[in-house]
């Protein structure tokens, strides 16, 4: 599949992706101590951003900053018949506290690396050396992609405009074939 992207043109990689679902099953997840629904701005902007491309909102949780916690909320959206991709936002630092990293790492059966080197890529381009601390992350675990994003209001902007949603459908074509 690799080696026949690299040879596709913008106009057959388009074409690659007619056929995907247009509307996905999501859970969103905030892994934070201090964050309420009410004062969630990253996960409802994450909420907004997939409704207003057409994908629904299956579930969607505050998590504490725990390892335990983080694990177990994933783990039970893979056997929600109705999410097909998860979207975790915050902890992805190198403070003592940031651990969703670590949680979400531990889960994943297939890594997507390119999605964490191109975010830090995006993010070096908008805040420069800073970007080597964001521990951004994707993969698959239990038929169902997750994502693991900062927190920060514009560090969700950036993965969903630029790397999710542009691809969404297409990676649940891929990993449903």
């Amino acid at each position: 599949m690799i080696s026949q992207a690299y040879n596709m043109t913008s106009s057959q990689a388009h074409e690659h992706k007619l056929d995907a679902p247009q509307s996905i099953g999501c859970t969103v997840i905030t892994c934070s101590d201090t964050r309420t629904p009410e004062t969630d701005a990253s996960g409802q902007l994450i909420q907004k951003m997939l409704e207003k491309n057409g994908h629904r909102i299956a579930s969607y949780f505050i998590v504490k900053d725990d390892p335990g916690q983080i694990t177990h909320r994933i783990t039970l959206g893979t056997f929600d018949k109705a999410v097909q991709v998860i979207i975790v936002n915050g902890g992805t630092g190198i403070s003592r506290r940031d651990s969703t990293f670590e949680a979400v790492n531990s889960l994943l059966e297939k890594r997507l690396d390119g999605f964490g080197e191109i975010f830090r890529y995006l993010t070096y381009q908008e805040i420069g050396s800073p970007a080597i601390m964001s521990r951004a992350t994707a993969g698959i675990t239990n038929g169902r992609i997750v994502f693991s994003i900062p927190g920060s209001e514009n560090a969700v902007r950036l993965a969903m405009e630029k790397l999710i949603l542009p691809e969404l459908g297409h990676l649940v074509k891929e990993l449903t074939k």
